[in-house]
């Protein structure tokens, strides 16, 4: 067993010598270049999700997948085989993920895991809880804590503005919930995490602060049903599964080293990849630079400006040469953007060919790209609009859900 668990943890958070830094704080590679997932896959000591599992998700939840999974935006996976065995059983789960609320408005790349989990929720009709890490953004930003807790509940306006369903999910922040049987946890997590293995999965350094350092097991533990006593009292053997961004991933490669040495299944994931700024695919998008994103306060007339002056074109610099040698696929931001949020993949395949082969030209596509992120942006702001200061309030109550499994 203890092989098996050591891979969990093996790999370092990352030195100056490492072609690319893939942790919860930093996303880089090397020269500027782009992520090579495959290598990160190897590191991280993950799997790749093949068709066959998409395939199956699609026969368990007689629905198709949904596009990110179809596509391959939810690249990679720990055990969600382990989940779909045990929900073929007849056995639920439980699905958890989170936001670090340092900011007022999300932009797309925020949305992109929440948009997912709505899928997987409604897929297979489960519970949820969704963390919202305001204590880990005071520690690691220049935030008051009251600048953080204000934060998390204009967040929360966001995630509940993509449809979840208030009887299957529990919305938590870790100024207002962390105690009781939850930081019971913690506490039985920290214990079996040495300050080595901290510092060699996340990269801590001697100027740190401790309260960095004893961050990592509040992410943890909402793994954990024993942690939310008002929602799975009776279930401790209930199975976790978490959506979220391949960057994610070094606090779950020490949950799961944890979890099984005090009582718990490791909990499984689902990773994405990283949502491209408009200026190339070079990490994630930043939120520290408003043009290298679409956020979802952004005007029609915003949207517009940010696509056609900064997405980043494949096509050639001359229309002559574009009719004559066609688009770079590979490097195309509105061809990226499109393969996350154009829903219909006839049209996808007609525009990518066309692209490709020089019949259609970069002004063409990035019209659709407006059109597209217009529309979703508009269909978002209307539905965050709707959302009461009572609904934040209900959805972060504590409360039984009689209702989770229905």
């Amino acid at each position: 067993m203890a092989a098996v668990e050591e891979r969990e943890v093996a790999p370092k958070a990352g030195g100056e010598e490492e072609e690319q830094i893939v942790n919860p704080w930093e996303v880089s590679a090397k020269d500027g270049g782009k992520i090579d997932y495959d290598k990160l896959i190897d590191r991280f000591g993950c799997q790749r999700l093949d068709q066959s599992l998409v395939e199956r998700v699609e026969r368990l939840t007689s629905r198709p997948a949904h596009v990110f999974l179809r596509r391959g935006v939810f690249f990679a996976h720990r055990d969600f085989n382990d989940i779909l065995d045990a929900y073929e059983r007849g056995d639920k789960f439980y699905l958890y993920t989170g936001r670090g609320p340092s900011s007022e408005a999300l932009h797309l790349g925020h949305l992109i895991p929440f948009m997912f989990t709505k899928y997987l929720q409604d897929a297979f009709k489960v519970p949820l809880v969704i963390q919202l890490t305001d204590d880990e953004k005071f520690l690691w930003k220049n935030l008051t804590i009251e600048e953080s807790r204000r934060l998390a509940r204009e967040n929360a306006k966001d995630i509940i503005a993509c449809g979840f369903d208030v009887s299957k999910t529990f919305i938590f922040s870790d100024f207002d919930y962390v105690g009781g049987a939850f930081y019971r946890n913690m506490v039985n997590v920290a214990k079996r995490v040495t300050y080595n293995q901290a510092v060699g999965i996340f990269g801590f350094t001697g100027e740190d602060h401790i309260g960095k350092v004893s961050f990592p097991p509040v992410q943890a533990v909402p793994s954990f049903p024993s942690s939310f006593p008002h929602l799975f009292s009776g279930k401790e053997n209930l199975r976790c599964l978490i959506p979220c961004a391949i960057d994610q991933d070094p606090y779950f490669r020490m949950t799961r080293d944890v979890a099984p040495r005090i009582g718990y299944h490791k909990p499984a994931l689902i990773e994405s990849s990283f949502f491209p700024a408009l200026q190339g695919e070079n990490g994630k998008m930043s939120a520290s630079d408003p043009n290298s994103a679409i956020y979802v306060t952004d005007s029609a007339k915003e949207i517009k400006t940010k696509v056609n002056r900064y997405a980043f074109s494949g096509g050639q610099d001359s229309v002559e040469k574009h009719r004559q040698l066609g688009a770079n696929l590979e490097v195309d931001i509105p061809i990226k953007y499109l393969s996350f949020f154009l829903d219909d993949d006839v049209e996808l395949e007609h525009i990518k060919k066309e692209y490709g082969a020089g019949r259609m030209l970069t002004g063409e596509v990035k019209q659709r790209l407006v059109e597209v992120l217009t529309e979703l942006v508009e269909r978002h702001r209307r539905a965050r609009a709707s959302v009461t200061d009572e609904m934040v309030d209900a959805f972060m109550a504590v409360r039984p859900l009689p209702h989770m499994f229905d």
